[in-house]
């Protein structure tokens, strides 16, 4: 199952325009990227919840074989929409990631430590000083309290549950899956820890976070999915339904997609599909998803 209906309010203005699950990684949506690499590992059921901007997920999503959408009138959260999905899982352990990362970790890995650890549901975690707030040992988790005592990781979005522990959780009600493990924690139910240090991860959740991931792709800092359709080892991305008119200057590395352009100076940017930048625009270190006119 794939979360992909939060808000992304620290993403605003952009998810304004698109949900964060679609934003584009070299001019492809990341979840038409994630749900190719999750069956191209072999899963051929996926799960992908919804809710902000949702029409655009459902209308992105139609006619991929082996795809159930589910639709969210209301926001319920990562435990709730995991809940209300219950009647689409089978009674096997389900793998969970969510929408709005981008890492190399195998997901076959995560599942053969899972069925091997007699562990209810297991935790992807790595250390990421930014993000550490797990208290883990001995392969489990023990606290998600930020005050606990210990060695602390970083929980990476990516897990796999036994479906049975949603069970206790209230249908179509909002509620958050870690608030729920604290639960499962003092009712000593073990909650198995993945460590995936030597693999990348970012949750792509800032403006920078999302620059950052496209510097690292096109200057090959950060490895490319085989899914992604550009695998030159230019570091500037140009579509072909680019419209360029004038002498245009593109410095250190850029993306454009689908826009127009005339007389621009563009470095360390990302230009979305449907964009017209004014004549001679200047643009350094940003992310451009809709008309410098109409932000």
């Amino acid at each position: 199952m794939i979360l992909a209906a939060g808000f992304g309010t620290r993403l605003l203005p952009h998810t304004r325009v698109k949900p964060k699950p679609l934003f584009p990684i070299l001019n492809q949506p990341l979840l038409l990227l994630t749900i190719r690499r999750l069956q191209r590992f072999g899963f051929s059921r996926i799960i992908v919840n919804c809710h902000h901007l949702r029409n655009q997920i459902e209308s992105a999503l139609a006619g991929f074989e082996g795809v159930v959408v589910q639709s969210e009138e209301t926001i319920l959260g990562t435990g709730g929409g995991l809940r209300y999905a219950l009647k689409h899982m089978a009674d096997e352990p389900l793998l969970v990631t969510n929408g709005d990362i981008y890492h190399t970790i195998d997901y076959r890995q995560v599942m053969k430590e899972h069925a091997g650890n007699d562990c209810s549901v297991t935790m992807a975690m790595h250390n990421c000083s930014r993000f550490n707030k797990v208290t883990v040992a001995g392969g489990c988790v023990k606290s998600f309290a930020a005050d606990a005592a210990g060695k602390k990781l970083a929980f990476t979005g990516l897990q796999v549950l036994d479906p049975s522990i949603l069970e206790s959780l209230p249908d179509g009600a909002n509620s958050c899956i870690i608030g729920h493990y604290r639960k499962l924690l003092e009712q000593r139910v073990q909650l198995g820890v993945f460590r995936a240090d030597d693999c990348f991860w970012t949750d792509m959740g800032t403006p920078d976070d999302y620059l950052e991931l496209h510097e690292g792709l096109l200057t090959g800092k950060i490895p490319r999915w085989q899914d992604f359709e550009y695998q030159d080892d230019n570091a500037f991305l140009v579509s072909d339904k680019l419209t360029v008119v004038g002498e245009n200057k593109l410095a250190d590395w850029c993306a454009l997609g689908a826009a127009k352009i005339q007389d621009v100076k563009l470095s360390r940017t990302v230009v979305w599909d449907g964009v017209e930048l004014p004549i001679g625009h200047i643009a350094d270190n940003e992310l451009i998803s809709i008309s410098p006119d109409g932000l």
